[in-house]
């Protein structure tokens, strides 16, 4: 059995071995010519998975290490006779993660606020779900839920009232509730210019063309992750948001193996055999300072770090920003990356996301000390050990 895959998903080779050939490409150059003998393929959501790269190959089978399945054409692979399987949820608690580090970084009293959040699907039903344990006010948009399952939820135009907003659906152009430009000219003319708008799902939720067009105007906060036409992304609107990363919310290394073991668990389900017991992952907690919340969330991941090393990979060229402050030599980047001098924004972009530091959960540390009793409760909320 030949398999091939995307070479930067984690632990391919180890998890998919026993079962096959593994052959590995970037994820993003895979073509027909790469699959036409293969009979299983494993991608990450940069490869468009449709008849181009599939017809006339024998592939039968399909996995997706991701929560959001946009990139694959489903109704293909039903007709062709091919399983499909993804990871819902598998980086849900990374994702939580990073929206929690950009709240404490752009709104430090965002625990007296309302919390928007449009989508509670695996990643939105997580974070909504931490943010009433710690008693966040919220509300929250998905018309495919009842409030049996979100007592919370309210109207679209109600969500839109919040303080924070918080875009978590998957991208849909067809549908009842379609989320293509959900966040249109329109939509966002309509938020207060005190708003906090963080995009952590899909980059084409948002009208990005319409975000550049607004923000000079307004004072909004904004947080993207995802961006429209990626990897080209719209450096003017870089330059506008407060906080830009490269698409890794999800990307904990819990996460990304995560989504590897749950499409091998269904490939193994596809072959009609036993799934191989999980491996533990045992290491010592890191131990961390924090006398209040902020502290422990930011010690365990910054995101204005990454903000920063994206800014420096991707503009410092055209704002100055090597010669006046260094920070690009400072802190390694051009010997780590090798991208300070590039100006092709694609190949920047997919590096950034590829040298992406080793990021650790919530569960991988312990707050050392005697921390409060409220902070206790907190900590305990998130999953600190």
């Amino acid at each position: 059995m030949k398999i091939v895959a995307d070479e930067n998903m984690p632990l391919v080779r180890e998890m998919f071995s026993p079962y096959g050939e593994v052959v590995t490409y970037p994820g993003r150059e895979l073509t027909a010519e790469h699959v036409w003998d293969a009979d299983v393929l494993l991608v990450r959501s940069v490869t468009l998975v449709n008849s181009s790269l599939l017809e006339g190959s024998r592939v039968k089978f399909v996995g997706s290490a991701t929560i959001g399945v946009d990139h694959v054409d489903q109704h293909y692979l039903a007709q062709r006779g091919i399983r499909f399987a993804n990871a819902p949820g598998c980086n849900a608690n990374s994702v939580v993660q990073y929206v929690l580090s950009v709240l404490f970084t752009l709104r430090p009293d965002w625990m007296e606020q309302t919390i928007g959040i449009v989508g509670c699907g695996n990643v939105g039903g997580r974070l909504y779900r931490m943010l009433i344990e710690l008693g966040i006010s919220c509300r929250c948009y998905d018309p495919f839920l009842t409030r049996e399952q979100i007592p919370d939820l309210v109207s679209f135009n109600d969500v839109l009232q919040s303080d924070v907003l918080c875009l978590h659906t998957p991208l849909s152009t067809e549908g009842s509730f379609p989320t293509y430009h959900l966040f249109d000219e329109g939509v966002l003319a309509q938020l207060s210019s005190k708003t906090l708008l963080i995009n952590a799902g899909r980059g084409a939720v948002v009208d990005n063309a319409a975000l550049l067009r607004l923000l000079p105007d307004k004072s909004w906060q904004v947080a993207l992750d995802v961006w429209e036409q990626e990897p080209d992304i719209a450096l003017p609107l870089l330059e506008q948001v407060d906080i830009g990363t490269p698409h890794i919310a999800g990307y904990s290394d819990d996460g990304k193996v995560n989504g590897t073991e749950m499409i091998r668990d269904a490939f193994c389900a596809w072959q009609g055999q036993g799934v191989p017991e999980t491996a533990s992952r045992p290491d010592q907690p890191v131990q961390v300072t924090a006398s209040y919340l902020a502290q422990a969330v930011l010690a365990t991941y910054n995101v204005a770090e990454e903000d920063q090393r994206m800014r420096q990979a991707l503009l410092a060229e055209s704002t100055g920003l090597v010669e006046s402050t260094g920070l690009v030599e400072s802190t390694g980047l051009v010997e780590s990356t090798g991208l300070a001098e590039s100006t092709d924004v694609p190949s920047v972009f997919d590096r950034l996301r590829k040298t992406y530091p080793q990021r650790l959960e919530f569960q991988h540390y312990r707050v050392g000390g005697t921390p409060s009793e409220q902070l206790s409760r907190q900590l305990s909320v998130l999953g600190f050990s």
